[in-house]
């Protein structure tokens, strides 16, 4: 009864809210207002259609869930632009459109039930209204105790007949409103899809986390801890000469296990990256490469760790394979960042014909891959080879 009251009263004041902002907006959208204005306007409706789930809520029994997806950031023009792209916003429109005729198609059912409860309570308030005209028969159901009372029986009689009638007009208009107002089965599973982006995005960036501690810990901790053995080798060998030669052994293999841990903690998290940065990291790589390496980096600013660390090794195995297959004569590095995407290209002059569907460039795809990045190789017979690498770096 209250769904049904209320939608009686709410209908005529939101179909007025809906016909003004539409025309106001519509003669709005030739001036440079239009998107500030709009944005506005949909604020008020979007309170409006919260305040209509609610409502379908109480009803249906269950949450009627918000379409909505995270506001944009930037200014009102952007936003408001945004918005007009909506589908949610035009089914808002809708629904506020059409809870005027719903409305009035409830009242059957509304006054049907005010008409049953107000017989079956007839003997609380029927006194109050004396009426000495009305005929024989409906004076006597109307100005005796008796017949007041006939008037409850009929009323509970009704009931049943009556009361189903009432919440199946109550349900009709609260599924509608569910059915416009809340997410379908597209914008739920876009809003799923976005979670699992963010809570993939989470674990990578926990990952490389991870791997800069475990490189953190060899270089502080094993590391050191080898070189301090190698030093105190050095100084048994010129103590104790007779076995020179077995602590010079021991030395060489200490040796060769610090070269294959600096190795294992390069392959992990370079270091350079961060003490020095991204940009920094290429030029060392540029610079210790056997051929010229020009580097070409623009202002990169802050990015996540896991896109630092992709953006490196694809570089580093671009160059290595530069190195080992092209035949180049000079190679270039150029990493730019354009708004939230960061753009890595390694470029040679050698042979071309690299093979796309090797473990190394295969392994860089992947790891690109799992970040929301894409990746690309140009690699005709006779060169030149183009490895490219775009990667979402939105913090």
């Amino acid at each position: 009864m209250a769904h049904l009251l209320t939608s009686l009263l709410l209908g005529p004041a939101t179909f007025a809210w809906a016909l003004v902002t539409t025309l106001v907006s519509g003669v709005l959208s030739f001036t440079y207002l239009a998107p500030p204005a709009f944005l506005a306007v949909t604020w008020g409706t979007r309170r409006i259609a919260e305040f209509e789930r609610w409502r379908a809520a109480l009803v249906l029994g269950r949450h009627v869930e918000s379409p909505y997806p995270a506001l944009l950031r930037g200014n009102p023009w952007r936003r408001g632009r945004a918005l007009v792209r909506e589908p949610a916003t035009w089914r808002d429109l809708a629904w506020l459109l059409s809870l005027f005729p719903a409305g009035l198609a409830g009242l059957a059912g509304l006054v049907a039930g005010v008409v049953d409860l107000a017989t079956i309570l007839a003997p609380l308030w029927l006194w109050s209204v004396p009426n000495p005209y009305l005929p024989p028969v409906v004076d006597w159901l109307f100005n005796t105790v008796g017949g007041r009372f006939a008037l409850t029986g009929i009323g509970l009689v009704l009931a049943p007949v009556v009361w189903p009638l009432v919440t199946t007009a109550a349900n009709l208009q609260a599924r509608a409103a569910a059915m416009l107002l809340e997410a379908g089965p597209r914008q739920r599973l876009a809003r799923r899809a976005r979670e699992l982006a963010v809570t993939r995005r989470r674990v990578v960036d926990a990952q490389a986390a991870e791997l800069k501690r475990i490189e953190r810990d060899l270089h502080d901790g094993a590391q050191a801890r080898i070189v301090a053995a190698g030093m105190t080798l050095a100084l048994a060998e010129r103590k104790l000469r007779p076995a020179g030669d077995d602590l010079r052994n021991a030395r060489r293999q200490l040796d060769e296990a610090l070269a294959e841990l600096r190795r294992l903690v390069r392959g992990i998290h370079p270091p350079i990256l961060t003490d020095r940065g991204l940009v920094a990291a290429l030029a060392a790589l540029a610079g210790d490469a056997p051929l010229p390496v020009e580097v070409r980096a623009d202002e990169l600013g802050d990015l996540p760790p896991a896109v630092e660390s992709a953006a490196y090794f694809v570089a580093a195995e671009g160059l290595a394979n530069v190195v080992k297959h092209a035949g180049a004569d000079a190679c270039t590095i150029s990493i730019r960042r354009t708004g939230d995407t960061l753009s890595l290209t390694v470029r040679d002059d050698g042979r071309g014909g690299a093979d796309q569907t090797g473990a190394g460039l295969d392994g860089l795809r992947r790891r690109v891959e799992a970040l929301d990045g894409t990746m690309s190789v140009t690699s005709p017979a006779g060169g030149p080879t183009t490895v490219r690498a775009e990667l979402p770096c939105a913090l």
